[in-house]
């Protein structure tokens, strides 16, 4: 069944790439983390330095702060400075669509067919599509499966010393923190693999010695490893939380899962003790953290692949002569480029559908207003997820939080926030003790704003639809 790549196998990948590129334009940027990314690449490129101590929160402000994503945030800001939004997409769809790439080519590489690899592929990109916020995670998805590429072909012998590991990990330690999953993956192949191992070893000595030529050093490690041991990684971030069947996006990888057991059950494949490590070990990270889901997915679709029975295989992906490449290629082609209509600043041409390039929650309009009005004394408190559009719309406005929680605070200012959150009882002499005099608001706060507004010490400077500016009326200019 395993054939060279021809014009029907380009058509059917781009059946399955047409929805996903499609979805990759139409989500909107959201105001999480990608904005704080930007402010972090500007300050690198500026200073000719990683910053290493806090200048965004000024709760921290001196602080020491490790910054994994450094290479990330540079990428990011040279992207948004030479095109803005629009190509901030066009770069999303592109990493997307190289991504469930490799994934379809991996799963070819099974002996699936180009139809069954495509349907497979697109239930992974449909299942992971909520992970695709715009942030340096993104840019890991395609070498996560460079790397399970190179390390099949290792297994198999076909590449006896797969060199380019080595550049891959080093890259990946300088781009996000999730590198630690470059040697899960390698040290599975070590551990469980039928290569040679002597080069394998060597291939991880070599990588684990240059994740050490970075800006943060020895830090590099022990950032990343207090991440995962964090109480406020474990017990206050939602994606770190266990994952639940909610939303067709979870459906999709339960049932997947469930799927799974008859499979093995049933094929008459017996996958290798490197696949089954695999599974097991990515499965139980799927299971234990929403964030992994991602990445079990890839190696879901490694797994089921490798269990496909060849008369399923043969049924789905009957061999097709054909007559008509030129119009497959064409097809393809088609296929590709339509999503391009969907580029901010080329659908509002052509539609008069509303698309927004960014979430109609980032509060544009009211940091706009109070970068107009400087004179409205601070300390500002903010809603934590304003905090990251803040950080890069308004750097003269040191936020009280935003979204880097897991590297750039304490589970006490956490607890603090959510306590000043939820209007709890003396809520406003902590503000005041603190010496906050302006309170930057999201309307979805429904404990904090009707304190707020039934509060005789705040006078409401701004309101929109979607946010609230207020000062404290005893020091009004």
């Amino acid at each position: 069944m395993k054939r060279s790549f021809s014009s029907y196998d380009l058509l059917w990948l781009s059946i399955a790439l047409f929805p996903l590129l499609m979805l990759a334009m139409l989500f909107p940027v959201q105001p999480h983390d990608y904005w704080w990314y930007l402010r972090l690449g500007r300050d690198i490129l500026e200073q000719s330095a990683v910053p290493i101590t806090d200048t965004y929160s000024s709760i921290q402000a001196g602080q020491p702060v490790v910054y994994l994503a450094w290479l990330s945030s540079v990428i990011l800001w040279l992207v948004y400075q030479s095109g803005g939004i629009p190509l901030t997409v066009l770069l999303v769809a592109i990493l997307i669509g190289l991504t469930y790439t490799l994934l379809w080519k991996l799963m070819r590489g099974y002996g699936l067919g180009p139809r069954l690899a495509s349907l497979l592929t697109l239930l992974a990109g449909l299942s992971g599509s909520n992970n695709w916020g715009v942030r340096p995670q993104l840019l890991m998805f395609p070498l996560f499966l460079a790397v399970l590429w190179l390390l099949l072909k290792w297994h198999t012998r076909e590449q006896k010393f797969p060199w380019a590991l080595i550049l891959i990990g080093w890259a990946w330690a300088n781009l996000h923190g999730s590198f630690t999953l470059f040697f899960v993956l390698t040290g599975t192949a070590f551990l469980f693999g039928s290569g040679d191992k002597k080069s394998l070893f060597i291939i991880l000595l070599a990588s684990f010695l240059l994740t050490f030529i970075n800006p943060n050093t020895f830090g590099l490690w022990r950032s990343t490893l207090e991440t995962f041991v964090s109480p406020i990684t474990n017990d206050l971030v939602t994606e770190w939380a266990p994952p639940v069947n909610s939303g067709w996006q979870m459906n999709i990888y339960f049932l997947w899962l469930l799927a799974l057991i008859p499979l093995a059950i049933f094929s008459q494949k017996r996958p290798s003790l490197f696949e089954i490590a695999l599974f097991l070990i990515f499965t139980w990270l799927g299971l234990r953290s929403q964030r992994f889901v991602i990445w079990d997915l890839f190696i879901l679709g490694m797994f089921t692949a490798s269990l496909m029975p060849t008369a399923l295989i043969q049924k789905i992906d009957q061999m097709v002569e054909v007559k008509t490449a030129s119009l497959n290629i064409g097809l393809g082609v088609a296929l590709l480029a339509m999503p391009l209509m969907f580029l901010p600043g080329i659908r509002e041409k052509i539609s008069t559908q509303s698309y927004p390039a960014i979430a109609t929650h980032t509060p544009i309009a009211a940091t706009e207003w109070l970068s107009e009005h400087p004179e409205l004394p601070g300390v500002m408190w903010n809603d934590v997820i304003y905090g990251s559009y803040l950080v890069h719309a308004l750097p003269s406005r040191p936020v009280w939080l935003d979204t880097r929680i897991q590297m750039s605070f304490t589970l006490d200012q956490m607890k603090q926030y959510l306590f000043v959150q939820s209007a709890q009882p003396g809520w406003d002499v902590f503000l005041a003790e603190r010496d906050v005099n302006l309170l930057f608001l999201a309307k979805t706060q429904t404990n904090l704003v009707p304190a707020v507004q039934n509060s005789t010490d705040w006078c409401k400077q701004y309101e929109d639809e979607i946010s609230l500016i207020y000062s404290r009326c005893a020091v009004l200019p």
